[in-house]
């Protein structure tokens, strides 16, 4: 892998990218602080997140923590930060929701690679990627809900009844209580528990069927299950559908076709 050079920033100082083919490898790099959101890597996420729309070169994000944590939740050394007066908490709050609301709505696929603490504002980024694996040793919790805010925060509230149902995620979010990797992923939490050594591989293997896809085909498959996830209304989503199928057509239907009857790999060119 070679280190990136991407345009929402000269130089990353909480964040390290780095490149592989048409994917980026994205770690929060503040190990010694379990990688805890400080003003600084919440701004960087902010930034890389946004850039990412007007990026055709990169297909799928692979989203992960330096050393043994994911995201232990927000740095508490920064508290004062947020508490200094509502106008400024509220501007800070809206810039960390917005870094989810930024992987939400960019093109391309997140993969979570989860281990150790994936804790408050970490779990809110997990629960962010459209995939998560996990290593055993992962542990997530709504952790705001134990130093006196709500259990609602980053998109949690969105996310979490809609991966585990609304019973198991009121139990979470009133609580503050530890899911482990075994229970995560019996309840829908994560895709897979892998052993920390086949973390990466796994990831590799699940990106690779992605890549496998047309390049407009892979965005607007995550453009139109969002939506799906977004609205009541089937006449609605079936209209997206219409709509991203039918821009397909002409551009790589032909090529996925021919290539499946020669049995061969489809050649989808630079997909722009």
């Amino acid at each position: 892998m070679t280190q990136a050079q991407s345009p929402a920033a000269k130089h990353w100082r909480f964040i390290s990218v780095e490149r592989e083919g048409a994917v980026e490898w994205l770690t929060l790099a503040r190990p010694d602080s379990f990688n805890a959101l400080n003003l600084g890597l919440t701004q960087e996420l902010y930034d890389y997140f946004g850039s990412l729309p007007d990026r055709q070169d990169v297909r799928v994000v692979i989203l992960r923590g330096a050393g043994r944590h994911f995201c232990a939740g927000y740095d508490l050394e920064d508290v004062d930060q947020l508490t200094a007066s509502l106008e400024q908490g509220l501007r800070l709050q809206r810039q960390l929701s917005s870094v989810v609301l930024r992987m939400r709505r960019c093109p391309q696929p997140v993969i979570g690679l989860l281990q150790g603490a994936a804790c408050g504002g970490g779990f809110a980024l997990a629960l962010g990627c459209d995939v998560r694996y996990a290593t055993p040793n992962a542990r997530m919790n709504v952790a705001m809900a134990k130093i006196g805010l709500t259990g609602c925060d980053m998109g949690i509230s969105y996310f979490l009844p809609r991966a585990v149902g609304p019973a198991i995620a009121a139990e979470l979010m009133y609580t503050g209580r530890f899911v482990n990797a075994e229970r995560a992923l019996r309840i829908g939490l994560v895709n897979d528990v892998v052993a920390e050594e086949q973390l990466i591989a796994t990831a590799r293997e699940l990106l690779q069927e992605m890549l496998a896809m047309s390049p407009v085909g892979l965005r607007l498959t995550k453009d139109g299950l969002s939506m799906a996830q977004e609205t009541s209304s089937l006449a609605t989503v079936m209209a997206l559908e219409d709509r991203g199928q039918a821009m397909c057509f002409e551009s790589f239907m032909k090529e996925g076709v021919a290539a499946f009857r020669e049995k061969r790999t489809p050649n989808y060119g630079a997909g722009k």
